[in-house]
């Protein structure tokens, strides 16, 4: 989890950059005047904790009434929790689904889908696997249901070098069930919603599959690209083909959309009943208009200056400004 000193003290000296200046953010948000006071609840998906975690803690410099707490319980989880009345605002690296809707329906919470960030799912191995770039298909092999890969080199050559992959024995780390990134990922690339192989080692904590991958010499996952950016000196960033060339991800790739099919958009979903309150409202107008500042503070990709603008209507329709 990141620190609210990091994260202040990193904005303040301007030390991170995703790479990429997003264009027509306005950091002259309406957040209250520094006078709100009350908690915000968030849960939600893992990849979105860190936009989440860092836009709570610079939103609280102007409000220093507010607390923000924010849950990573998987976008599914997540979704749980917030068609319950649990949390004021769900975190998700997908869209909602329908029997989510239903779910939310059913618990009368009604709700906005406002887009916040964008993201890549990183592909990574431990250092001493040396893997350039895997196609879609070599992945899909690796991944699909009952998959007989149990070492890399069963997956033929390396698709930028050439040269044969490494004779070392698979172990995979992954998202949990409840993951939105768990859903992406067995939907783009085995072809299938929910359709994986079951012999890896799953977790929500994106930050236990970072640790787990370096400490195992054989070690593969998959997670969001934010938490490779902030671990890069102890992983390997695996390239993917997708039939087009390989192509690695980076805040340029995953905003133009040619890391491909591994680029997303990230939303927050925040509901109509704690948007009534004037620090859900604050927070939700700091989050869309300083989205740049956040994302830099986060270690995540931005949105670009049409999304933000999307952002921005969506949350004023809810808002019926």
């Amino acid at each position: 989890m990141i620190s609210g000193k990091w994260l202040i003290a990193l904005v303040a000296t301007g030390a991170l950059s995703v790479g990429i200046a997003a264009c027509g953010d306005d950091d002259d948000s309406s957040s209250g005047g520094g006078d709100l006071s009350g908690t915000v609840a968030i849960d939600g998906s893992s990849t979105v904790q860190p936009f989440a975690e860092a836009a709570g803690e610079l939103f609280k410099e102007e409000n220093s009434g507010v607390d923000t707490t924010v849950g990573a319980a998987g976008t599914s989880g997540g979704f749980e929790k917030f068609c319950a009345g649990e949390t004021d605002i769900s975190d998700a690296s997908r869209a909602i689904e329908p029997e989510e809707e239903k779910l939310c329906q059913e618990g009368g919470v009604e709700y906005t889908e406002v887009q916040v960030a964008n993201d890549g799912i990183a592909i990574v191995t431990n250092p001493e696997v040396e893997i350039s770039c895997l196609t879609v298909d070599q992945l899909a092999q690796l991944w699909e249901p009952d998959s007989k890969i149990t070492n890399y080199s069963d997956l033929g050559d390396d698709a930028e070098t050439g040269e044969p992959l490494p004779d070392v024995d698979v172990s995979l780390y992954g998202p949990g069930t409840d993951s939105g990134t768990f859903d992406y990922f067995t939907e783009e690339v085995v072809g299938e919603e929910g359709a994986s192989r079951d012999d890896y080692q799953p977790s929500e904590d994106d930050n236990v599959l970072v640790q787990g991958v370096g400490g195992d010499t054989g070690g593969l996952a998959y997670f969001g690209f934010s938490y490779y950016e902030q671990n890069q000196d102890t992983l390997n960033l695996v390239s993917v083909d997708d039939g087009d060339g390989c192509v690695a991800p980076s805040a340029e790739t995953i905003q133009d959309g040619s890391y491909s099919p591994l680029a997303r958009p990230l939303f927050m979903y925040p509901s109509a009943k704690a948007l009534e309150r004037p620090e859900v409202e604050g927070f939700m107008n700091f989050a869309v208009d300083s989205y740049s500042e956040i994302a830099e503070a986060a270690l995540i990709v931005p949105m670009d200056e049409t999304q933000a603008e999307e952002a921005r209507t969506a949350l004023d329709g809810a808002l019926g400004s």
